[in-house]
């Protein structure tokens, strides 16, 4: 397949473009990202010398561009991992959030219901949607996880602008007959996550004995899921989902967020202890003298609409598609701290645009 991804140097684009290169070497990537500060270029410097990869920098919110890459490269399938995703950068600054994940959803729609005709029973290419588990809202400790059917309740201007393009998504398969399919995911960790997220502002600031600031009382809880296993549930919605449906993807992991901390304090404790060299690259670090490094922990006022927990129900992906997780969360969760570990150079290039001052999730 010819296939455009949207967002691709982003955390889980990039990812996903990686993977669909390395398990369908027969495609054709067209990855195009705006480069903004979570779009980072070096996430996809693996492909470039793969004949099938090309790499375009631009905007979805322009239509006239994303038209002349449907018609060049015979794009058969899209799949639009580009939004901003941040709930605080929402909460400061919402405008953005409307133009890129509402004005630029709809103007992906529009150039691809101009060059594939869909007009009620066209077949010609697929657009695949990935959206999140926040447009549900928030659920209580004891309440049922989110389905499919469960109403939109948004409480963030994110949330709310991804929200409104999984609506437009749907209306373009309801009115138009655009083949389109929306999945939405819990919360994503592992390789090449931007450092404003809870994983890997907590394992960089561990490294360099920065405090560790959790909103509230961290008990706020989180469906966790790694992100090769959403690569694997996006290609199993594309390939086998039914058109115009929606596909709850999750880990099956629900933890508090004070929880993951001090989870991952704990598989930091272990690399120092286990490798005598990590002490002498990370000399600020507490675990370096063999202080736990939760003694780094700072609890920190909370932010406005904080929702309690998300929880995902994802059984109809498994039975339907066949789908479950392969990773479970300590094993994922070791996977990504060794990671950031072995690419310093990869964190510390995009590290000076963390500005976040506590984790999001």
């Amino acid at each position: 397949m010819n296939v455009l991804i949207t967002g691709a140097a982003g955390f889980i684009g990039s990812n996903y473009a990686n993977y669909r290169l390395a398990g369908s070497p027969g495609d054709r990537i067209v990855a195009l990202d705006l480069l903004t500060y979570a779009g980072n270029r070096a996430n996809l410097q693996s492909l470039d010398n793969d004949p099938g990869f090309v790499f375009i920098e631009g905007s979805i919110c322009d239509q006239e561009l994303i038209e002349t890459i449907l018609r060049k490269h015979e794009i058969d399938l899209v799949v639009n991992f580009a939004a901003e995703s941040h709930v605080d950068r929402s909460i400061d600054g919402p405008d953005a959030f409307i133009e890129t994940n509402i004005v630029g959803t709809h103007a992906l729609l529009r150039a691809c219901r101009s060059v594939w005709g869909a007009d009620g029973s066209s077949t010609v290419g697929h657009f695949h949607h990935v959206s999140t588990d926040e447009v549900y809202g928030t659920l209580g400790p004891e309440d049922p996880a989110f389905k499919e059917c469960t109403p939109y309740a948004p409480n963030s201007p994110y949330a709310a602008s991804k929200a409104a393009s999984d609506h437009l998504v749907r209306s373009y398969n309801r009115t138009y007959g655009l083949r389109v399919t929306t999945s939405n995911c819990s919360n994503n960790y592992g390789p090449y996550q931007f450092p404003e997220k809870l994983i890997p502002l907590c394992i960089l600031n561990v490294l360099a004995g920065r405090p560790l600031p959790i909103y509230g009382d961290g008990k706020q809880i989180r469906d966790w899921l790694y992100v090769g296993d959403h690569c694997r549930a996006i290609d199993a919605v594309i390939a086998q989902g039914s058109v115009g449906d929606t596909y709850n993807i999750g880990g099956n992991n629900e933890w508090a967020n004070i929880e993951v901390v001090n989870l991952l304090c704990t598989l930091l404790d272990s690399r120092f202890q286990n490798d005598t060299d990590l002490a002498k690259r990370y000399p600020k670090s507490p675990c370096a003298v063999g202080t736990p490094a939760s003694t780094l922990i700072r609890f920190v006022d909370d932010r406005p609409g904080h929702d309690t927990r998300y929880a995902i129900n994802a059984e109809k992906i498994a039975s339907e598609l066949n789908f479950t997780p392969r990773k479970n969360f300590e094993s994922g969760l070791g996977m990504t701290v060794d990671w950031y570990l072995d690419n310093e150079a990869w964190w510390k290039g995009v590290q000076g645009m963390n500005n976040t001052p506590a984790a999001k999730n």
